[in-house]
């Protein structure tokens, strides 16, 4: 009797189901607390090793894998093995792959399964929806911050899903001890969500759906883990922006053009470059393989359109025609033919063997941004800045569809799905818009960013990405962006915050709630407070002015418009509140009298920008940090420079005087926090630690003890008498911009490019609880993002009662 190979396979998989279904369980890492990062707990890779087994490790792992070797014919009982592993066990399985470091894997073993699926089994597109639907729930799950501790698989993940299907109801109810999410308004939520630290001008699939690139402004290509979020690589060449990105069709190349007047051809695997073309005399603003990847073309700024082969680098032709930068080429799928959209409002078809003009489509009234062929080569979709989005016969050249709804303003970027029934469109209102092609209606619009839409691309899957120049974020129900600065009031009962949404808004410490939003800046602010006002600047060269608050009523008092180009964190009250001091771009810094903003004094000395001012309690020194790398002390009223502190070797961002005057804290671009003496200039300690650069230092009041936050995302606590460190926070995100203590030295406050506040207790414990550690895109991230859209719902009421977290969380599973 012999076996086949598809049948050997068939029966190893169901042999992985029935493993799986017999020995995965609910909490099977044995966890005592959903307060507990997994990292957290010493002896939790020692319980996995022991209730994981190695044939469980195996049929976890490797399932997907012998399933896609089956046929249809071989695989004929499987169907109510996948059935039955959606039911419940999916979800144990996801949390068995994030304990054993494979949670990265989910995503792309269940979409395996849903094209296996779709190919063996007919009719089946139920089933296929509800394995769409777990691979999307896993990608939510892995990609963002609830994968760090595993039960909040459950409690933030599964609780916070909300697509409503009949399969993650079923889900939800036997989890009745998870909080509850009162969804408060319908919107579309990512993903995932993957941050630079530049623009994202272009992005676009690998076929397989495995990789993601994008193009952005810091000159980088970067390749980018489809499921997990991960960067895989960074292609550095290019000199300047990268205006476009392009994978071959058996996804071993990239195409990028760029602002460098250069196109450029590279290796996915190794990442090298292996040819760059030049001829273009302008920016290259797009471009694009062929699908049997013989032929590069390219639209530039230069009007025109070439074709290179993508092999040798060779140029094969220039097409001239347009008389106004190309902003958008593509080739239709069958190779026969290519389309260019231009500056001068048309869109021009061209034929690929010949090279010459087959028509030119006109109707936009604008720039037309972006092109595309529909699968099957016979319509073509343009978008424009005209705020419409038009749908072409590729034949005949005649306009079927005008596409306008509800945008508002210019269309960046356009595509169509691999199905050929819809198109998305990215639109500088900061929405993205789906539509039915064969009615040109408006199918879904998925709000959110809070920037411009510059470009969108489907999944072969029909998973839609797009890139936003900013992100978003609904945390404290308040800032919207980046919280760029902290400060606690001085009784210590609230908080300040300012941010670059331009708001500065207060707290109440002990409840959390906003008291107070004070506008009027149209830059961000950086809050400054005396216990009676609140003073703020913000952090552009523009010629905004200085304002102040009262800090009781949050009347504005005061409209400073003087000072030209204040920038972040260089603003401060004297300690009697009678001076503010400030620093531009302009290398000085000024001191002004409060009440009547008369310029006292002009602080001249440093030679590049002063990033950080501050007062010595007694109020008769000042003391500057500066990019110069220097740190200076100023006598307040004769304005004669005391001392030049020497030995930082880059940036000072900032500094601070002891309460009793004696000392000066700095934090620099150096990684380092160095004490100095403040009569003598001599250097104390170098205090080492951070990964990064230094972006915040203060003393505690009592003058014992020192904080600092910093771009490695920790805050520290140092002893300022010997330089120890006595404590790392860790749990933001992103680069720590502000940090603070309180007015009695019991808590510390640090804010944050992760949009976060933070309050920490100053004893140097553990950070409060992790109640709640909502995905990513609940939370939103700063910067600049990518973000990969599914239909879904945000914006909600979280409700703790009746849920089981903590040292209970093992309860909140209730199995029907």
């Amino acid at each position: 009797m012999s076996c086949s190979q598809a049948q050997h396979h068939a029966l190893l998989t169901k042999c992985c189901f029935n493993r799986m279904k017999e020995s995965l369980h609910f909490n099977i890492g044995d966890i005592t607390s959903s307060f507990l990062l997994d990292a957290e707990d010493p002896k939790l890779m020692q319980r996995v090793d022991t209730n994981i087994k190695p044939f469980l490790r195996y049929a976890s792992r490797h399932w997907a894998q012998h399933l896609a070797q089956t046929n249809q014919k071989k695989g004929e009982d499987l169907r109510d093995c996948i059935t039955d592993f959606l039911d419940l066990h999916i979800l144990f399985w996801i949390e068995a792959m994030n304990l054993l470091g494979s949670s990265g894997q989910c995503s792309r073993m269940l979409q395996n399964t849903r094209e296996w699926v779709l190919k063996n089994k007919n009719r089946e597109t139920e089933l296929a929806a509800n394995i769409a639907e777990a691979a999307n729930f896993a990608t939510y799950f892995t990609a963002n911050p609830p994968a760090l501790s595993t039960p909040h698989l459950y409690i933030s993940a599964l609780a916070s899903w909300s697509t409503g299907s009949a399969m993650s109801q079923w889900w939800r109810e036997n989890f009745c001890g998870i909080p509850s999410f009162t969804h408060r308004k319908a919107r579309d939520v990512p993903l995932m969500s993957i941050q630079t630290d530049a623009c994202i001008v272009s992005v676009a699939f690998s076929t397989d759906n495995t990789c993601i690139i994008s193009g952005s402004s810091d000159n980088f290509v970067r390749v980018w883990d489809a499921s997990t979020g991960a960067e895989l690589k960074v292609l550095e060449g290019h000199t300047d922006t990268v205006c476009s990105v392009a994978f071959s069709n058996d996804g071993t190349r990239i195409v990028s053009g760029s602002s460098d007047n250069s196109v450029r051809v590279w290796d996915v695997l190794t990442g090298a470059e292996l040819n760059m073309l030049n001829g273009h005399m302008k920016n290259v603003l797009s471009v694009a393989f062929s699908i049997d990847g013989t032929h590069i073309i390219s639209g530039s700024s230069d009007n025109s359109v070439w074709v290179w082969d993508a092999v040798t680098g060779a140029e094969l032709n220039v097409l001239n025609g347009h008389i106004k930068p190309v902003w958008s080429v593509a080739f239709s799928t069958d190779g026969t033919r290519l389309v260019s959209g231009s500056e001068d409002t048309s869109v021009w078809v061209w034929e690929a063997l010949t090279w010459a003009k087959l028509k030119v489509l006109k109707g936009h009234t604008e720039i037309v941004s972006s092109v595309a062929f529909s699968t099957d080569g016979t319509r073509i979709v343009s978008g424009s800045y005209d705020n419409s989005v038009r749908v072409w016969d590729t034949s005949t050249g005649a306009a079927l569809n005008v596409l306008i709804a509800g945008q508002t303003r210019p269309v960046w970027s356009v595509a169509f799905s691999t199905d050929g029934t819809r198109i998305v469109s990215g639109s500088s209102d900061n929405s993205v818009w789906l539509w039915d092609v064969s009615t040109g209606s408006e199918l879904k619009m998925f709000e959110g960013h809070m920037g411009h839409v510059l470009s969108v691309a489907f999944s072969s899957d029909g998973t839609l990405w797009d890139a936003s120049t900013w992100g978003e974020l609904d945390m404290l129900d308040g800032h919207t962006e980046i919280v760029s600065s902290v400060a606690f009031s001085n009784d210590g009962t609230c908080i300040i915050s300012g941010s670059s949404d331009n708001s500065v808004r207060v707290w109440d410490v002990s409840t959390g709630a906003e008291l107070k939003v004070l506008h009027g800046h149209m830059e961000t602010v950086w809050p400054i407070v005396d216990g009676i006002h609140i003073i703020s600047d913000h952090s552009s060269d523009n010629c905004e002015p200085v304002r102040v608050w009262q800090e009781l009523t949050g009347a504005e008092l005061k409209v400073h418009e003087d000072h030209t180009g204040i920038v972040r964190s260089t603003v401060a009250f004297s300690p009697d509140g009678t001076r503010i001091i400030s620093s531009s771009f302009g290398n000085s810094v000024r001191v002004w009298d409060a009440l009547s903003w008369a310029e006292l004094n002009v602080l001249r000395g440093h030679t590049a920008m002063v990033s950080s001012v501050a007062f010595s309690n007694d109020g008769t020194c000042i003391v500057s940090g500066s990019e110069d790398h220097s740190v200076r002390v100023w006598d307040v009223l004769a304005g004669a420079e005391l001392n030049v502190l020497v030995g930082h070797k880059g940036k000072v961002w900032s500094v601070a005087f002891s309460p009793d005057g004696s000392r000066i804290v700095s934090g620099s671009s150096d990684k380092s926090v160095r004490l100095w003496d403040a009569s003598t200039g001599a250097k104390l300690k170098v205090i080492k630690g951070h990964t990064n650069t230094v972006c915040s230092v203060a003393f505690s009041n009592d003058g014992t003890h020192i904080v600092s936050g910093s771009k490695d995302n920790s805050v520290r606590v140092w002893d300022a008498s010997t330089g120890a460190e006595l404590k790392v926070l860790s749990g933001h995100t992103k680069t720590v911009l502000s940090v603070a203590f309180s007015a009695y030295d019991t808590h510390i406050i640090s804010g944050s490019s992760d949009h976060s506040v933070r309050v920490w207790d100053a004893s140097f414990e553990a950070q409060t609880k992790v109640m709640l550690t909502l995905p990513g895109p609940l939370i939103q991230n700063p910067g600049f993002v990518l973000h990969l859209v599914d239909i879904s719902s945000w914006s909600a009421i979280i409700n703790f009662r009746d849920s089981n977290i903590g040292c209970d969380w093992a309860n909140c599973y209730t199995p029907t």
